[in-house]
Formats: C-alpha cells, structure tokens, sequence
C-alpha cells in the first residue's frame, strides 16, 4: 500500500491525499461504509459502488468468522469474490468485540475466548489466528489484534490493557510477516493506539504505533462514552505523534461534525454505523441538518430529502413519501434513507478534500459543524 499527501491546509491539519492498494486508489479524507457481515446493511452492493461511490467498506473479522465461515470465503476466493465487491476492503480485527462483548469472553495473555452471540459455541481468537483469519478474508488493509478499552476504566486497568496490546501487536506483525498473501494481491496491516483517556499511556501508545514502520496506523478506543472534547483532545494529540507520511484512521467515529472536526486535527480515514444504522430508524443527515422522518410536521412536505444539499441518488423521492414508507412498515424507507444518508457522508468528504485543496477548509468546516450539529 502506498500513500501520498497532496494537499494540506494551512489554518488547521487537514490533509489530502492518496492511498494506492491492489485494488485501486482511496481518495483521503475518507468516509468508509460497514459492511459487518460482508454487506452494507439495506444497500445494494452496486448502489454502494455506482450511485454512494463508496472507495472502500469495511468487514468485520469476528462476524465473517462466524458466518459465513472461512472454509466459505475461501473456496469463494476471499471477500471481494465471495460479495462483489471490486474496491478496496479493509476488516476490523475482532478487537471491538473484546469490548462489545465482555460478557460472552474471557481474556488472557494468549488471546479471548468468546462465546458465540449465534450459538453460544466457544471460540479463541490469538493475535496470530486473527491474521491467519485476514488473511484468509482477504481485505486489503488488515487490523491488528487488540483490546477496546471501555470508558470509564481505572489507569491500572488502562495501563495493563495497553501493554497487553503492544505485546499482541508483536505477535500479530511477526505472524503477518511469515506469511502469505492467500489470494494474488497485496494487503496491508495496520497497529492500533489505545491508552484510554489517560494523556501519558496515549503519548506511550501511540510512540510506540509509530516505531513500527506500518503503512497506516489506527486511532483506537475513543468515541466509547467519553465527553466529545476529549476524544477531539486525544485525537490531535495522538494525530501529532503518528508518522505525517502515513494514513491515519480514526475507528468507530462518528457524526458528521466529528468527521470534520477530526479531518481539521489530521485524520485521513473514518467508519460509523451511524449512516445505516440511524437511516434504519428514520433520522436522515443534511446539510443543514438532522431530520427524523417519523415526526408528524414531514406528513405532507414534498420536498426532497435534503433540498439545498447536492443532488444525492435519492432526489426523487420527498420526505412526506419516505415518511409514509416508514409509517407503513415498507422495507424501501429504511433502504432509502440508509442510502441517502451514506452518500451525505461521501458527499461530506468529497467536499472537505476539495476544501483543502482550494484552501478554503476551516472557515467552511466553522459553518458546518453548527449547522450538521442541529436538529431540524
């Protein structure tokens, strides 16, 4: 994997720029749409791809894993054969179910032990099986193995999960370095900062990231309940330590004022379920703000969904039709609003690149972030 920086702006630390895979080029600042089990949930691949015009998606390790099995992806060839999907992927390592799901495992130095959310079976995921695991997915960018520190969480519990990570992260870069790619192209492994909220164990975490030497590097354990202000305080911290010739993705995050405000402190790539998953309960992004399509006051507003936002896939269709779609129960509301709301975000990053690019990013980054914040 290869990237380039080709533009930056000159009030803040927003950046441009180009990752190169084997499977094409990732324009940065980058929303990345999840995919948890190997599909955009209500969007047509060929939606995500054509009309969204997604760059990369996301899979989940775990989730695969389980369902629909390794022995399944590979006789398909890995994930982009076994969906359809032709761009970029990159896979979560699992790590955000360590946190998720602390009531089903059990950890240890040698890896977790979790209990299958489906059918309760025990399964044990090390650093190394999880790259054997990515390797076997076949995305192109891969996760390290870590833990997900929960908020709030004590520093000696924060301190012991840290070097607990660090320590799998070794693992996880000498399985990765004795072995192959599964399929004929190239992938891509990035390590993961945590530390919590606790300023010394972030600096350490993240010099520590940095040593490696990797294509990319991941912000970790943030947007998990702590106040906002911190999580932007640790990102611009953590932002000025990880290498400047490197991507950088901040995991989990998030609403579209904190894409922005986490673009204007250096990050070049984001992922949220919040597009999809809000869509599906009928609360839409635009420009000007957040809109919850259930309330009665859109019964009869014909107008579109976002009418002074560019013209998204979805322009045929009013908020007193989509409405009505949600009211009736019709499996079309949720698809169209998911849809609708995912190409917001793509739209989001598009226009924040060409902001940086002609150097007008942070007075429009002002503006938006009231404006995107709001409730309509």
């Amino acid at each position: 994997m290869d990237f380039i920086l080709a533009a930056t702006d000159k009030h803040s630390n927003a950046r441009a720029g180009i990752i190169t895979t084997d499977h094409g080029e990732i324009a940065t600042p980058v929303f990345m749409p999840v995919g948890t089990a190997g599909t955009v949930k209500a969007v047509h691949i060929r939606d995500v791809d054509k009309d969204i015009n997604a760059r990369i998606i996301l899979g989940n390790t775990y989730h695969l894993y389980l369902r629909p099995g390794l022995d399944i992806l590979k006789e398909a060839g890995g994930l982009h054969k076994f969906n359809g999907w032709t761009k970029p992927i990159l896979t979560d390592s699992g790590g955000y179910q360590v946190y998720s799901l602390a009531a089903r495992r059990k950890m240890s130095e040698e890896g977790a032990v979790f209990q299958s959310h489906i059918d309760g079976s025990r399964h044990m995921f090390s650093p190394e099986k999880v790259m054997d695991i990515q390797r076997i997915i076949g995305a192109d960018i891969i996760m390290a193995f870590d833990e997900c520190t929960p908020y709030p969480c004590d520093y000696d519990y924060a301190l012991k999960s840290m070097e607990l990570t660090h320590r799998w992260l070794d693992r996880c870069l000498v399985r990765f370095n004795e072995t192959e790619n599964v399929y004929d192209y190239r992938q891509t492994l990035f390590p993961i900062v945590q530390g919590s909220i606790y300023r010394d164990l972030r600096i350490k975490s993240a010099e520590k990231i940095a040593s490696c030497g990797a294509d990319g590097n991941a912000i970790g354990g943030l947007a998990v309940g702590e106040p906002i202000e911190t999580m932007y305080e640790f990102t611009e911290m953590v932002c000025g330590i990880l290498p400047k010739d490197k991507p950088r993705y901040l995991m989990g995050v998030g609403t579209p004022a904190n894409i922005l405000e986490g673009i204007s402190q250096g990050v070049d790539m984001f992922d949220c379920v919040m597009p999809t998953r809000n869509g599906r309960n009928g609360m839409i992004f635009t420009q000007n703000g957040i809109i919850n399509l259930r309330n009665e006051k859109w019964k009869s507003d014909f107008s579109a969904l976002d009418p002074d936002g560019p013209s998204f896939v979805d322009g045929a269709y009013s908020r007193a039709y989509v409405r009505h779609l949600f009211v009736a129960g019709e499996m079309l509301g949720p698809m169209i609003a998911s849809q609708h709301n995912l190409a917001f975000y793509l739209w989001l990053v598009d226009e924040a690149r060409r902001r940086i690019t002609d150097g007008t990013f942070a007075d429009w980054k002002s503006q938006m972030v009231t404006k995107l914040a709001q409730r309509i």
